[in-house]
Protein backbone atom coordinates (compact mmCIF):
# COMPACT_ATOMS: atom_id res chain seq x y z
CA UNK A 1 0.00 0.00 0.00
CA UNK A 2 1.32 3.44 -0.89
CA UNK A 3 1.12 5.90 1.63
CA UNK A 4 2.78 8.82 0.16
CA UNK A 5 0.79 11.83 -0.12
CA UNK A 6 1.05 14.44 -3.03
CA UNK A 7 1.72 18.24 -1.68
CA UNK A 8 -0.94 20.16 -0.44
CA UNK A 9 -3.05 22.23 -2.45
CA UNK A 10 -3.25 25.23 -0.28
CA UNK A 11 -6.52 27.02 -1.13
CA UNK A 12 -6.77 30.73 0.05
CA UNK A 13 -10.07 31.26 0.92
CA UNK A 14 -10.48 34.90 2.47
CA UNK A 15 -7.34 34.95 3.66
CA UNK A 16 -6.51 38.86 5.05
CA UNK A 17 -3.29 39.23 5.81
CA UNK A 18 -2.72 42.58 8.08
CA UNK A 19 0.27 44.84 7.35
CA UNK A 20 2.67 44.73 10.64
CA UNK A 21 0.97 46.15 13.39
CA UNK A 22 2.54 49.10 16.03
CA UNK A 23 4.21 46.29 18.91
CA UNK A 24 3.09 46.36 22.09
CA UNK A 25 3.78 46.76 24.95
CA UNK A 26 5.21 43.22 25.49
CA UNK A 27 7.25 44.28 22.61
CA UNK A 28 5.19 41.63 20.78
CA UNK A 29 3.76 42.83 17.28
CA UNK A 30 -0.02 42.76 18.15
CA UNK A 31 -1.54 40.56 14.81
CA UNK A 32 1.72 38.25 14.24
CA UNK A 33 1.47 35.95 17.15
CA UNK A 34 2.89 33.23 15.14
CA UNK A 35 6.42 33.13 17.50
CA UNK A 36 4.27 32.93 20.85
CA UNK A 37 3.41 30.32 23.52
CA UNK A 38 0.68 30.99 25.58
CA UNK A 39 0.86 29.69 29.01
CA UNK A 40 -3.03 29.81 30.12
CA UNK A 41 -3.41 30.09 33.56
CA UNK A 42 -6.49 30.77 36.82
CA UNK A 43 -5.39 33.06 39.20
CA UNK A 44 -7.35 31.70 41.67
CA UNK A 45 -5.83 28.28 41.63
CA UNK A 46 -2.20 29.42 41.19
CA UNK A 47 -0.14 30.76 44.52
CA UNK A 48 -1.52 32.66 47.24
CA UNK A 49 0.30 35.49 47.07
CA UNK A 50 -1.22 37.62 49.84
CA UNK A 51 -3.63 36.21 52.73
CA UNK A 52 -4.70 39.85 53.42
CA UNK A 53 -7.57 39.74 50.35
CA UNK A 54 -8.63 35.93 50.92
CA UNK A 55 -12.09 37.00 52.42
CA UNK A 56 -12.90 40.19 50.15
CA UNK A 57 -15.50 40.18 47.97
CA UNK A 58 -18.72 37.89 48.33
CA UNK A 59 -18.88 35.94 51.47
CA UNK A 60 -18.89 32.27 52.63
CA UNK A 61 -16.71 31.85 49.12
CA UNK A 62 -13.35 30.83 50.82
CA UNK A 63 -12.96 27.08 51.00
CA UNK A 64 -9.76 25.60 49.75
CA UNK A 65 -11.20 22.25 50.15
CA UNK A 66 -14.13 23.36 48.43
CA UNK A 67 -13.72 22.98 44.03
CA UNK A 68 -16.46 25.66 43.59
CA UNK A 69 -14.89 28.00 45.49
CA UNK A 70 -12.17 30.29 45.78
CA UNK A 71 -8.57 29.25 47.09
CA UNK A 72 -7.20 32.05 47.44
CA UNK A 73 -4.62 32.41 43.94
CA UNK A 74 -4.13 36.19 43.32
CA UNK A 75 -2.11 38.80 41.22
CA UNK A 76 0.70 38.85 43.70
CA UNK A 77 1.30 35.39 43.49
CA UNK A 78 1.41 34.82 40.06
CA UNK A 79 3.77 37.60 39.82
CA UNK A 80 5.93 35.68 42.24
CA UNK A 81 5.80 32.73 39.69
CA UNK A 82 6.94 35.07 36.59
CA UNK A 83 10.43 32.97 37.39
CA UNK A 84 8.72 29.74 36.90
CA UNK A 85 7.21 30.65 33.45
CA UNK A 86 10.81 32.49 32.51
CA UNK A 87 11.76 28.82 33.13
CA UNK A 88 9.59 26.99 30.99
CA UNK A 89 10.18 29.86 28.31
CA UNK A 90 6.49 30.74 27.53
CA UNK A 91 6.16 34.02 25.91
CA UNK A 92 2.51 35.19 26.98
CA UNK A 93 0.59 34.46 29.89
CA UNK A 94 -3.33 34.31 29.84
CA UNK A 95 -5.17 34.72 32.80
CA UNK A 96 -9.14 34.16 33.25
CA UNK A 97 -11.29 36.86 33.64
CA UNK A 98 -10.64 39.04 36.40
CA UNK A 99 -13.91 41.43 36.76
CA UNK A 100 -15.06 41.64 40.03
CA UNK A 101 -17.89 38.74 40.31
CA UNK A 102 -21.74 38.55 41.12
CA UNK A 103 -23.11 35.32 42.42
CA UNK A 104 -23.60 32.34 40.73
CA UNK A 105 -25.45 29.63 41.07
CA UNK A 106 -26.59 28.21 44.73
CA UNK A 107 -23.50 27.00 46.57
CA UNK A 108 -21.07 27.99 43.94
CA UNK A 109 -18.74 31.11 43.83
CA UNK A 110 -17.09 32.84 40.43
CA UNK A 111 -13.57 32.03 41.05
CA UNK A 112 -12.95 31.30 37.54
CA UNK A 113 -13.89 34.62 36.51
CA UNK A 114 -16.68 34.49 34.57
CA UNK A 115 -20.12 35.77 36.48
CA UNK A 116 -19.19 39.56 36.01
CA UNK A 117 -21.23 41.68 38.02
CA UNK A 118 -21.60 44.33 35.50
CA UNK A 119 -23.19 47.59 36.37
CA UNK A 120 -24.93 50.53 34.71
CA UNK A 121 -22.78 52.82 34.16
CA UNK A 122 -19.42 50.58 34.14
CA UNK A 123 -17.47 50.71 37.01
CA UNK A 124 -14.35 48.48 35.46
CA UNK A 125 -14.18 46.77 39.29
CA UNK A 126 -11.11 44.46 39.32
CA UNK A 127 -12.16 41.70 41.77
CA UNK A 128 -10.94 41.93 44.93
CA UNK A 129 -9.60 38.65 46.19
CA UNK A 130 -7.75 38.54 43.12
CA UNK A 131 -6.22 41.74 44.16
CA UNK A 132 -6.24 45.70 43.52
CA UNK A 133 -6.18 47.29 39.47
CA UNK A 134 -2.53 48.47 41.25
CA UNK A 135 -1.52 44.88 41.30
CA UNK A 136 -2.90 44.25 38.03
CA UNK A 137 -0.83 46.93 36.87
CA UNK A 138 2.07 45.51 38.66
CA UNK A 139 1.52 41.59 37.38
CA UNK A 140 1.50 43.17 33.96
CA UNK A 141 4.12 45.68 34.22
CA UNK A 142 6.21 43.00 35.34
CA UNK A 143 5.71 40.41 32.45
CA UNK A 144 6.68 43.04 29.83
CA UNK A 145 9.88 43.68 32.00
CA UNK A 146 10.23 40.33 31.72
CA UNK A 147 9.66 40.26 27.71
CA UNK A 148 6.51 38.53 28.19
CA UNK A 149 2.43 39.41 27.01
CA UNK A 150 -0.40 39.35 28.80
CA UNK A 151 -3.77 37.97 27.31
CA UNK A 152 -7.04 38.94 29.22
CA UNK A 153 -9.94 36.81 28.94
CA UNK A 154 -12.61 38.92 28.86
CA UNK A 155 -16.80 37.95 28.74
CA UNK A 156 -19.84 39.94 26.49
CA UNK A 157 -22.59 36.62 26.14
CA UNK A 158 -23.02 36.71 30.17
CA UNK A 159 -23.24 38.76 33.36
CA UNK A 160 -22.71 36.91 36.59
CA UNK A 161 -26.38 35.59 37.72
CA UNK A 162 -26.75 37.75 40.35
CA UNK A 163 -24.84 40.66 38.56
CA UNK A 164 -26.97 44.26 39.68
CA UNK A 165 -27.35 45.13 35.69
CA UNK A 166 -30.41 42.59 35.18
CA UNK A 167 -32.14 43.63 37.80
CA UNK A 168 -31.01 47.72 36.76
CA UNK A 169 -31.78 47.00 33.05
CA UNK A 170 -33.77 43.50 32.58
CA UNK A 171 -34.73 44.36 28.74
CA UNK A 172 -31.29 44.34 27.69
CA UNK A 173 -31.36 40.35 27.95
CA UNK A 174 -32.88 38.07 25.81
CA UNK A 175 -36.42 36.06 27.13
CA UNK A 176 -35.65 32.53 27.65
CA UNK A 177 -39.45 31.63 26.62
CA UNK A 178 -39.33 34.02 22.87
CA UNK A 179 -35.05 33.41 22.00
CA UNK A 180 -35.36 30.85 19.89
CA UNK A 181 -38.21 32.76 17.63
CA UNK A 182 -35.02 35.48 16.80
CA UNK A 183 -32.70 33.05 15.00
CA UNK A 184 -29.98 30.52 16.42
CA UNK A 185 -31.25 29.25 19.96
CA UNK A 186 -26.88 28.89 20.14
CA UNK A 187 -26.79 32.72 19.63
CA UNK A 188 -30.08 33.87 21.04
CA UNK A 189 -30.90 31.64 24.07
CA UNK A 190 -29.47 31.70 27.67
CA UNK A 191 -26.53 28.74 27.39
CA UNK A 192 -27.87 27.23 30.87
CA UNK A 193 -30.79 28.10 33.09
CA UNK A 194 -30.42 30.69 35.42
CA UNK A 195 -27.87 32.77 33.09
CA UNK A 196 -29.49 35.82 31.97
CA UNK A 197 -28.35 36.39 28.24
CA UNK A 198 -27.02 39.83 26.61
CA UNK A 199 -28.64 40.90 23.59
CA UNK A 200 -26.02 42.41 21.76
CA UNK A 201 -28.67 43.33 18.53
CA UNK A 202 -29.86 45.99 20.43
CA UNK A 203 -28.03 49.14 20.39
CA UNK A 204 -27.57 50.33 23.60
CA UNK A 205 -26.56 46.45 24.50
CA UNK A 206 -23.89 46.23 21.80
CA UNK A 207 -22.94 49.97 22.58
CA UNK A 208 -22.17 49.04 26.22
CA UNK A 209 -20.53 46.11 26.09
CA UNK A 210 -17.96 46.91 23.37
CA UNK A 211 -17.11 50.13 25.87
CA UNK A 212 -17.15 47.95 28.76
CA UNK A 213 -14.22 46.04 27.09
CA UNK A 214 -12.63 48.97 25.43
CA UNK A 215 -12.37 50.59 29.15
CA UNK A 216 -10.12 47.16 30.13
CA UNK A 217 -8.22 47.68 27.26
CA UNK A 218 -7.80 51.48 27.93
CA UNK A 219 -6.85 51.52 31.95
CA UNK A 220 -4.74 48.58 31.43
CA UNK A 221 -1.82 47.41 29.06
CA UNK A 222 -3.18 44.77 27.35
CA UNK A 223 -1.03 42.83 24.40
CA UNK A 224 -4.42 40.75 23.76
CA UNK A 225 -7.89 39.38 24.57
CA UNK A 226 -9.21 36.13 24.69
CA UNK A 227 -13.12 36.55 24.29
CA UNK A 228 -15.03 33.96 25.80
CA UNK A 229 -18.11 31.80 24.67
CA UNK A 230 -17.45 34.02 21.27
CA UNK A 231 -19.90 31.05 19.13
CA UNK A 232 -22.82 32.37 21.38
CA UNK A 233 -22.39 35.10 20.54
CA UNK A 234 -23.95 37.24 16.78
CA UNK A 235 -20.62 37.30 14.50
CA UNK A 236 -22.42 40.69 13.41
CA UNK A 237 -21.71 42.53 16.62
CA UNK A 238 -18.37 41.81 17.16
CA UNK A 239 -17.61 42.95 13.48
CA UNK A 240 -19.92 46.14 13.63
CA UNK A 241 -19.16 46.61 17.41
CA UNK A 242 -16.59 45.17 19.54
CA UNK A 243 -13.40 44.95 17.17
CA UNK A 244 -13.78 48.65 16.33
CA UNK A 245 -14.19 49.72 19.61
CA UNK A 246 -11.20 47.44 21.49
CA UNK A 247 -9.07 48.31 18.45
CA UNK A 248 -9.40 52.02 18.62
CA UNK A 249 -8.45 51.50 22.55
CA UNK A 250 -5.05 49.85 22.00
CA UNK A 251 -3.40 47.64 18.97
CA UNK A 252 -4.47 43.96 20.07
CA UNK A 253 -3.99 40.22 19.12
CA UNK A 254 -8.04 39.22 19.45
CA UNK A 255 -8.34 35.28 19.79
CA UNK A 256 -12.52 33.71 19.78
CA UNK A 257 -13.33 30.36 21.80
CA UNK A 258 -15.53 29.24 19.30
CA UNK A 259 -15.63 25.57 20.83
CA UNK A 260 -16.62 23.61 17.91
CA UNK A 261 -14.30 20.92 14.84
CA UNK A 262 -16.42 22.88 12.67
CA UNK A 263 -13.07 24.55 10.44
CA UNK A 264 -16.26 26.64 8.62
CA UNK A 265 -17.67 28.27 11.56
CA UNK A 266 -14.21 28.84 12.89
CA UNK A 267 -13.42 31.19 9.94
CA UNK A 268 -16.82 32.97 10.68
CA UNK A 269 -15.30 34.38 13.45
CA UNK A 270 -11.75 34.95 11.65
CA UNK A 271 -14.51 37.05 9.14
CA UNK A 272 -15.60 39.08 12.05
CA UNK A 273 -12.27 40.24 12.94
CA UNK A 274 -10.38 38.39 15.19
CA UNK A 275 -7.25 37.38 14.44
CA UNK A 276 -7.32 33.97 15.84
CA UNK A 277 -9.62 31.02 17.87
CA UNK A 278 -9.14 28.14 19.44
CA UNK A 279 -8.32 25.11 17.02
CA UNK A 280 -10.75 22.54 19.20
CA UNK A 281 -10.68 20.17 15.81
CA UNK A 282 -7.06 19.86 15.99
CA UNK A 283 -7.92 18.81 19.40
CA UNK A 284 -10.29 16.37 19.24
CA UNK A 285 -7.91 14.58 16.66
CA UNK A 286 -4.99 14.23 18.91
CA UNK A 287 -7.47 13.28 21.46
CA UNK A 288 -8.93 10.36 18.93
CA UNK A 289 -5.59 9.54 17.31
CA UNK A 290 -2.74 9.71 19.97
CA UNK A 291 -5.08 9.59 23.82
CA UNK A 292 -6.58 6.76 22.37
CA UNK A 293 -4.16 5.26 20.26
CA UNK A 294 -5.64 5.21 16.46
CA UNK A 295 -4.43 5.99 13.64
CA UNK A 296 -2.58 9.53 13.06
CA UNK A 297 -5.03 10.21 9.57
CA UNK A 298 -7.41 12.05 12.05
CA UNK A 299 -4.27 14.63 13.00
CA UNK A 300 -3.58 14.70 9.27
CA UNK A 301 -7.02 15.45 7.92
CA UNK A 302 -7.32 18.55 9.98
CA UNK A 303 -4.23 20.10 9.02
CA UNK A 304 -5.45 19.03 5.57
CA UNK A 305 -8.56 20.86 6.18
CA UNK A 306 -7.27 23.83 7.84
CA UNK A 307 -5.26 24.63 5.12
CA UNK A 308 -7.41 24.38 2.37
CA UNK A 309 -10.54 25.86 4.41
CA UNK A 310 -8.49 28.58 6.13
CA UNK A 311 -5.39 29.51 3.80
CA UNK A 312 -2.60 29.28 5.28
CA UNK A 313 -1.60 32.53 7.09
CA UNK A 314 -4.57 31.97 8.96
CA UNK A 315 -4.20 28.27 10.04
CA UNK A 316 -0.91 28.97 11.52
CA UNK A 317 -2.55 31.78 13.82
CA UNK A 318 -5.05 29.22 15.19
CA UNK A 319 -4.08 28.54 18.62
CA UNK A 320 -3.31 24.26 19.33
CA UNK A 321 -4.14 23.21 22.53
CA UNK A 322 -4.68 19.38 23.75
CA UNK A 323 -6.95 20.90 27.29
CA UNK A 324 -7.91 23.80 29.18
CA UNK A 325 -10.20 24.80 31.79
CA UNK A 326 -13.24 23.50 30.24
CA UNK A 327 -12.19 20.33 29.25
CA UNK A 328 -11.22 16.89 31.02
CA UNK A 329 -6.68 16.92 31.41
CA UNK A 330 -5.02 15.06 28.31
CA UNK A 331 -3.32 13.39 31.13
CA UNK A 332 -6.78 11.90 31.98
CA UNK A 333 -8.00 10.87 28.37
CA UNK A 334 -6.61 7.39 28.15
CA UNK A 335 -8.88 6.55 30.80
CA UNK A 336 -8.14 4.19 33.57
CA UNK A 337 -6.26 0.64 33.04
CA UNK A 338 -3.44 2.67 30.88
CA UNK A 339 -0.11 2.55 32.84
CA UNK A 340 1.50 6.00 33.84
CA UNK A 341 4.81 5.70 31.42
CA UNK A 342 2.67 5.04 28.53
CA UNK A 343 0.41 8.43 29.43
CA UNK A 344 3.62 10.47 29.60
CA UNK A 345 4.68 8.70 26.21
CA UNK A 346 0.99 10.07 24.49
CA UNK A 347 1.42 13.22 26.50
CA UNK A 348 4.35 13.99 25.18
CA UNK A 349 3.79 13.02 21.54
CA UNK A 350 0.85 15.08 21.89
CA UNK A 351 2.42 18.16 22.75
CA UNK A 352 5.31 17.78 19.71
CA UNK A 353 2.52 17.69 17.32
CA UNK A 354 0.97 20.46 18.83
CA UNK A 355 4.10 22.12 18.59
CA UNK A 356 5.54 21.29 14.87
CA UNK A 357 1.89 21.37 13.60
CA UNK A 358 0.87 25.26 11.90
CA UNK A 359 -0.45 27.18 14.52
CA UNK A 360 0.43 28.90 17.86
CA UNK A 361 0.76 26.35 21.07
CA UNK A 362 -0.83 27.03 24.28
CA UNK A 363 -0.16 25.50 27.42
CA UNK A 364 -2.64 25.37 30.00
CA UNK A 365 -1.19 25.31 33.79
CA UNK A 366 -0.14 21.96 34.76
CA UNK A 367 0.18 20.48 30.70
CA UNK A 368 4.04 21.27 31.68
CA UNK A 369 3.98 18.47 34.56
CA UNK A 370 1.45 15.98 33.43
CA UNK A 371 -1.28 17.19 36.20
CA UNK A 372 -4.10 14.63 36.05
CA UNK A 373 -8.05 16.43 36.32
CA UNK A 374 -11.54 14.96 35.11
CA UNK A 375 -13.94 17.18 33.78
CA UNK A 376 -14.43 20.58 35.55
CA UNK A 377 -14.32 20.88 38.40
CA UNK A 378 -11.95 18.60 38.47
CA UNK A 379 -10.19 20.03 35.75
CA UNK A 380 -9.46 23.32 37.66
CA UNK A 381 -7.17 22.19 40.86
CA UNK A 382 -4.54 23.91 42.28
CA UNK A 383 -0.97 24.50 41.23
CA UNK A 384 1.25 21.78 43.37
CA UNK A 385 2.99 23.01 45.75
CA UNK A 386 6.43 20.62 44.11
CA UNK A 387 5.53 22.43 40.90
CA UNK A 388 8.41 25.18 41.12
CA UNK A 389 11.29 23.84 41.69
CA UNK A 390 13.06 21.04 39.94
CA UNK A 391 13.56 18.91 42.88
CA UNK A 392 10.12 19.16 43.91
CA UNK A 393 8.72 17.84 40.18
CA UNK A 394 11.08 14.53 40.31
CA UNK A 395 9.81 13.99 44.04
CA UNK A 396 6.40 14.51 42.39
CA UNK A 397 3.64 11.21 42.98
CA UNK A 398 0.68 10.27 41.72
CA UNK A 399 -2.60 11.37 42.17
CA UNK A 400 -1.68 15.31 40.87
CA UNK A 401 0.55 14.38 38.48
CA UNK A 402 2.42 11.63 36.34
CA UNK A 403 5.36 10.77 38.10
CA UNK A 404 8.90 12.91 37.50
CA UNK A 405 7.10 15.69 36.50
CA UNK A 406 10.34 16.95 35.59
CA UNK A 407 10.36 14.91 32.61
CA UNK A 408 7.52 16.22 31.45
CA UNK A 409 8.82 19.68 32.30
CA UNK A 410 12.10 19.34 30.55
CA UNK A 411 10.56 17.69 27.52
CA UNK A 412 7.82 20.96 27.07
CA UNK A 413 10.81 23.30 27.81
CA UNK A 414 12.65 21.93 24.93
CA UNK A 415 9.37 22.11 22.29
CA UNK A 416 9.14 25.51 23.75
CA UNK A 417 12.50 26.41 23.04
CA UNK A 418 12.15 24.60 19.57
CA UNK A 419 9.04 26.72 18.69
CA UNK A 420 10.32 29.98 19.77
CA UNK A 421 14.02 29.95 17.87
CA UNK A 422 13.26 28.14 14.33
CA UNK A 423 11.30 30.07 12.10
CA UNK A 424 9.76 27.19 10.00
CA UNK A 425 7.39 26.33 12.89
CA UNK A 426 6.47 29.74 13.25
CA UNK A 427 5.26 31.05 10.35
CA UNK A 428 6.38 28.20 7.85
CA UNK A 429 4.70 26.22 5.53
CA UNK A 430 3.15 23.11 5.59
CA UNK A 431 3.08 20.05 3.52
CA UNK A 432 2.21 16.51 4.26
CA UNK A 433 4.58 13.73 3.47
CA UNK A 434 3.36 10.61 5.21
CA UNK A 435 0.37 9.27 6.53
CA UNK A 436 -0.96 6.09 8.20
CA UNK A 437 -3.58 5.76 5.41
CA UNK A 438 -5.25 3.37 8.48
CA UNK A 439 -2.45 1.49 9.71
CA UNK A 440 -1.77 0.33 12.44
CA UNK A 441 1.67 -1.74 11.89
CA UNK A 442 2.89 2.38 10.39
CA UNK A 443 0.83 4.56 11.93
CA UNK A 444 3.43 7.34 11.13
CA UNK A 445 2.58 11.19 10.44
CA UNK A 446 5.08 13.06 8.86
CA UNK A 447 5.30 16.78 7.44
CA UNK A 448 7.64 19.50 6.20
CA UNK A 449 7.93 23.77 7.62
CA UNK A 450 9.80 25.68 5.73
CA UNK A 451 9.99 29.48 6.20
CA UNK A 452 13.29 31.24 3.97
CA UNK A 453 16.18 28.74 4.05
CA UNK A 454 15.25 26.73 6.76
CA UNK A 455 13.72 23.67 6.21
CA UNK A 456 12.31 21.28 8.95
CA UNK A 457 10.81 17.74 8.33
CA UNK A 458 8.49 16.39 11.83
CA UNK A 459 8.38 12.10 11.99
CA UNK A 460 6.06 10.87 14.21
CA UNK A 461 5.33 7.31 15.42
CA UNK A 462 1.92 6.53 17.18
CA UNK A 463 1.94 3.10 17.34
CA UNK A 464 2.32 1.17 20.13
CA UNK A 465 5.93 -0.69 19.22
CA UNK A 466 9.19 0.56 17.47
CA UNK A 467 8.70 1.36 13.82
CA UNK A 468 10.75 1.50 10.83
CA UNK A 469 9.81 3.96 8.06
CA UNK A 470 11.20 5.37 4.75
CA UNK A 471 9.79 8.77 4.43
CA UNK A 472 10.04 10.11 0.56
CA UNK A 473 10.98 14.04 0.62
CA UNK A 474 9.28 15.01 -2.70
CA UNK A 475 12.27 16.26 -4.30
CA UNK A 476 12.37 18.71 -1.02
CA UNK A 477 16.22 17.66 -0.07
CA UNK A 478 19.60 16.48 -2.30
CA UNK A 479 20.41 12.78 -2.10
CA UNK A 480 23.49 12.96 0.57
CA UNK A 481 21.99 15.93 2.68
CA UNK A 482 22.24 14.72 6.12
CA UNK A 483 19.95 16.07 8.98
CA UNK A 484 19.96 15.71 12.52
CA UNK A 485 16.89 15.93 15.24
CA UNK A 486 16.47 18.06 17.25
CA UNK A 487 13.70 16.95 19.87
CA UNK A 488 16.38 13.96 20.93
CA UNK A 489 13.51 11.37 22.40
CA UNK A 490 15.00 8.39 21.16
CA UNK A 491 14.18 8.38 17.46
CA UNK A 492 17.22 7.89 14.90
CA UNK A 493 19.27 10.94 15.34
CA UNK A 494 21.20 11.20 12.68
CA UNK A 495 19.79 10.26 9.03
CA UNK A 496 20.55 10.88 5.43
CA UNK A 497 18.61 11.73 2.27
CA UNK A 498 19.11 8.54 0.28
CA UNK A 499 17.14 7.83 -3.29
CA UNK A 500 15.04 10.89 -2.31
CA UNK A 501 13.94 9.69 1.08
CA UNK A 502 15.27 9.67 4.75
CA UNK A 503 14.92 5.76 6.49
CA UNK A 504 14.03 6.69 10.29
CA UNK A 505 13.16 4.10 13.47
CA UNK A 506 10.98 5.58 15.93
CA UNK A 507 10.43 4.24 18.84
CA UNK A 508 6.40 4.20 19.96
CA UNK A 509 5.06 7.21 20.78
CA UNK A 510 7.69 9.27 19.52
CA UNK A 511 8.37 12.45 17.84
CA UNK A 512 11.56 13.78 16.18
CA UNK A 513 12.26 16.90 14.29
CA UNK A 514 15.02 16.89 11.78
CA UNK A 515 16.78 20.25 10.05
CA UNK A 516 19.90 19.89 7.89
CA UNK A 517 23.53 20.08 8.63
Amino acid sequence: MIRRCLPLLLILVGCRVRPPATPGDGGIPANDWSRQVIYLALVDRFTNGSTANDTLGLPNCLDPADPRKWHGGDFVGMRSRLPYLTELGVGALWVTPVYQQAGGPTGRCGYHGYWADFVEPDDGAVEPRLGTAAELGGLIDALHAAGMAFMLDIVVNHPGDQARIITQHPDWFHDPATCGQLGDPTIYCPYRPGISDFAQEKPVVASYLSAASAGWATRFPLDAIRMDTARLVPPSYFHDSWVPAVRAARPLFLVAEDFTDNIAEIATYLDAGFDSAFNFPLRSALINSVAFEQPLDAVANVLAAEQAMLGEVRARTLVNLIDNHDTKRFANEPGLGVPNDEIRRRLQLALALLFAAPGIPQLYAGDELGLFGGNDPDNRRDMPAWAWTAAGRMGSQPPDALPNAQDTFAFVQRLVSLRRTHSALAVGTYRELWRPNGSQATNVLSFWRVSGDEQLVFVANGGPAQTSVTVPLQALFSNGTTLDDLIGAGATGTVRVTNGALAITLPPKTAALYRPR
